[in-house]
């Protein structure tokens, strides 16, 4: 038999009893809830009591190519039929020895599970052009693209074999050299800045008022008062001496409905999401027996796993996404990447958290989305 993956086999084999009716769980391990029985077609193999169904093997011969032909011979097509056998029999195994008690095989249960009975339900078909419009006029600073400038920053430290002057004195011998020739600034801020943005030549990208997550505010409310073009004088923050070249702006710009369509799209139906998840879950706990021990809570002692900040690719251009976007297509209802509120991903140990919006949906198995 073929070797798998650990984590890739596990999702293919919660996944592959979303097309069957169940089947029998192990006879010395209970079944950990009661699946909703679906349409499979026809039962065309069954593997210890669990059924596979037609639909389920079409979609997995789909995705074999024929050797030759238009159509898959009768042996590839038990080719295709063995691999689900093997599927399930590594499937019961699996629950029988309590696989489904992993953390990491719970995240994928309940993604599947939120995806299905919640974030599925909700179409963009429900949302017309009047709702829409609605939402859009209720929100329409979150859709003004606010006035922004790009920050060029050296950062000099202080530090143990730095004095303060000495970090002060380097950092105006380095603004000298810049306002002399403002092209020298990419490489001295390489070779000399000491922020996470030196190893690009100090830019820091566009960046509103209102900042960015790792930057010292004081280095914003600096930039917005420098002209384009021109290079700061040497001011103190917390992490030291900075100068700053400021080398464009970007004016406040508002757009239309018409161009934002696509985005009001996501958002109302992301707000729409979120509403279905909490009354979803508060429904369940309505009828749940919670118990809480707050002493052995609080003794559990967790450290922080805060990283520092590090600037990623395709910084500077944040609040613009969905510029010049358009809805989908009519009757186009499967959420395109990164639409939707992520399913509830739980921490080490427990099944905490809530879903987030803006997130990609876990694939379904087999690859489809």
């Amino acid at each position: 038999m073929r070797s798998f993956s650990g984590s890739l086999v596990l999702v293919a084999l919660l996944g592959t009893l979303a097309g069957c009716d169940g089947g029998d769980a192990p006879k010395d391990k209970p079944a950990a809830s009661t699946t909703v029985a679906t349409d499979i077609g026809d039962v065309i193999a069954t593997v210890n009591g669990v059924q596979i169904g037609s639909k389920e093997f079409e979609q997995a011969a789909a995705r074999k190519t024929p050797a030759s032909g238009d159509s898959l011979s009768i042996e590839e097509k038990k080719e295709v039929l063995q691999t689900l056998v093997e599927e399930k029999l590594l499937y019961a195994e699996a629950m029988r020895k309590g696989v489904d008690k992993d953390p990491k095989v719970q995240k994928v249960m309940v993604n599947t599970l939120v995806r299905e009975d919640v974030f599925n339900q909700i179409k963009n078909s429900d949302f017309s052009d009047e709702v829409l419009q609605a939402y859009y006029d209720a929100h329409k600073d979150e859709f003004i693209v606010p006035e922004k400038v790009q920050i060029k920053r050296i950062l000099i430290k202080t530090g143990p074999d730095r004095t303060e002057d000495q970090a002060k004195k380097q950092a105006e011998d380095i603004r000298s050299q810049v306002d002399k020739n403002p092209d020298s600034f990419k490489d001295l801020a390489s070779k000399f800045s000491e922020d996470p943005y030196k190893h690009r030549g100090g830019d820091v990208g566009f960046v509103s008022k209102e900042g960015k997550p790792g930057l010292d505010q004081a280095v914003v409310d600096k930039a917005f008062t420098v002209e384009v073009g021109k290079v700061s004088d040497v001011f103190k923050t917390d992490d030291g001496y900075n100068v700053l070249l400021v080398a464009a702006k970007r004016e406040q710009l508002e757009r239309t409905f018409q161009q934002m369509k696509g985005t009001v799209l996501r958002k109302a139906k992301n707000a729409k999401q979120e509403d279905a998840y909490k009354a979803y879950v508060d429904a369940l706990k309505t009828s749940a027996k919670i118990e809480i021990d707050d002493a052995k809570l609080g003794a559990i002692e967790i450290k922080s796993q805060h990283r520092p900040f590090a600037p990623g690719l395709g910084e500077g251009e944040e609040g613009e996404e969905g510029a010049g976007e358009m809805a989908p297509p009519d009757g186009a209802d499967a959420p395109a990447a990164g639409d939707g509120p992520k399913p509830v991903m739980p921490g080490p140990g427990g099944m905490g958290g809530r879903p987030m919006p803006g997130r990609p949906l876990p694939a379904r198995p087999g690859g489809a989305q």
